[in-house]
């Protein structure tokens, strides 16, 4: 797989996983329900913050979760198995080579893989092959492009900017969620259908205050800080200053938005 995870496999960046997962919940999944007994395919489930709660919204559906990584799979495994969940197998496989035979699974799940990926729009292709005749994919991908915040700062949009650079260095794309109906459209799929899911923070919302702008975006950010300062993208000064401000958004008086995009195709 043409993948490289521009975030590291820290434990930290683990635990942000964890929290980003359970801080969007309601958001992100809610409508995310797979019937008794279908067959479902989760392409690139990592430490398997989501295969947790797409194995609780759909109990009794039988969910395949794969991921190029050994590590992650076994951690994903852990956690799972951790909470009981009985209703999925995990298997190490790459996205752009599926070990499955054609329209294996009745509908698949991929969050937070395709923008990583060098070739978004084959990983798509490759995955309708093993989905059946009208069944559905459901793809969820975010885009850094969108955050914006009170109180605003040059330094932390710089600071942003410098994870977009890195990610695209990488191969990957951070602003793809943007670009998620004309992939799927692209791939071949059918009634195409993507809807903006904005996250919306001030002091009002506690839990999102600490689960997302504090440990999942701006933790992020942060976790690029040795590539940024080492590679001169800025300087320490005006580093330091971008993430606190990023931090200083999550005060009484400060605010912080982003938008992520949900895609639905069918095959």
């Amino acid at each position: 797989m043409s993948l490289e995870y521009v975030h590291g496999y820290s434990e930290r960046e683990s635990e942000r996983l964890y929290d980003q997962a359970g801080a969007l919940v309601e958001l992100l999944h809610n409508d995310t329900r797979y019937p008794s007994g279908s067959k479902v395919l989760e392409a690139g489930c990592g430490v398997g913050a989501q295969t947790s709660i797409l194995t609780r919204n759909s109990p009794n559906a039988k969910i395949t979760s794969i991921d190029i990584s050994p590590e992650s799979i076994s951690k994903a495994k852990a956690l799972v198995e951790g909470e009981g969940r009985r209703n999925v197998v995990f298997q190490v496989a790459d996205i752009f080579h599926l070990p499955f035979e054609d329209a294996s699974f009745d509908h698949i799940f991929v969050c937070f893989v395709l923008e990583h990926l060098k070739d978004p729009e084959g990983a798509l292709n490759s995955l309708r092959r093993v989905l059946r005749k009208d069944g559905t994919i459901t793809v969820i991908e975010g885009d850094h492009g969108s955050a914006y915040f009170h109180p605003d700062s040059e330094d932390a949009h710089q600071a942003i900017g410098c994870l977009v650079k890195l990610q695209a260095e990488a191969g990957g794309d951070s602003k793809i969620g943007r670009r998620l109906y004309p992939l799927l459209v692209g791939a071949g799929y059918q009634d195409v259908q993507v809807a903006p899911r904005v996250v919306y923070v001030d002091s009002s919302r506690p839990h999102l205050v600490e689960e997302f702008t504090k440990n999942t975006f701006t933790a992020m950010v942060e976790e690029v800080g040795e590539q940024v300062l080492s590679q001169g993208m800025m300087d320490e000064k005006a580093w330091k200053k971008g993430i606190a401000d990023l931090y200083r958004t999550a005060e009484l008086d400060g605010t912080f938005s982003y938008t992520f995009f949900k895609g639905i195709g069918k095959n």
